[in-house]
């Protein structure tokens, strides 16, 4: 059995992972690891990798992209994980930020949060690409009055998200990268 370990910018992640990835993959053990930020993951991520000597294990590495260029930010942390003697590990941006995965899937937002027909942004024009969306975690916040909690409404959308139909590319690119890690 495959173990994979996650490390991630930011707790919310690890609420959506949680609870999305045994929904997705039943044959793998993870463990996901949050950093307090972009810059505390980049800055310590390479101590877990060398740190983390359990056989049959993969890593991945999760971090938004904010408004930088996620070439170059994939780039630094490829090299990094070469460095690490981890060159096999698996890095995901997040276009924008990961709130962008949800506005690939409002209609889960809709329903953690129950709020009627906020599925319907989906079809405006500045939501219909997620991962375009400038700032996805304050729009996310706009369109739901405030009731998104970064944390506490990830964790939920993690376990209804209709990961099959998430019109996110990042989030696609991002388990189509699980799926052939496990395969």
């Amino acid at each position: 059995m495959k173990h994979l370990v996650f490390l991630l910018e930011e707790e919310s992640a690890k609420a959506l992972l949680e609870n999305l990835l045994p929904r997705i993959f039943q044959n793998i053990t993870f463990k996901c690891i949050p950093f307090e930020g972009k810059s505390d993951l980049e800055g310590n991520f390479v101590k877990k990798l060398k740190g983390y000597n359990v056989p049959n294990t993969f890593f991945v590495i999760l971090r938004d992209q904010d408004s930088a260029d996620c070439y170059v930010i994939k780039n630094n942390l490829k090299e990094k994980c070469v460095d690490a003697s981890k060159p096999d590990t698996l890095i995901r941006i997040a276009c924008q930020e990961l709130e962008s995965w949800y506005f690939g899937s409002l209609v889960s937002v809709e329903k953690v949060l129950n709020i009627s027909n906020l599925s319907h942004y989906s079809i405006d024009k500045r939501y219909r690409i997620p991962d375009s969306i400038v700032n996805p975690k304050q729009e996310l916040k706009k369109i739901t009055n405030q009731k998104y909690r970064q944390v506490s409404s990830s964790r939920e959308i993690g376990n209804i998200m209709d990961y099959r139909n998430n019109t996110s590319k990042s989030f696609n690119v991002f388990i189509e990268g699980l799926k052939r890690i496990i395969e």
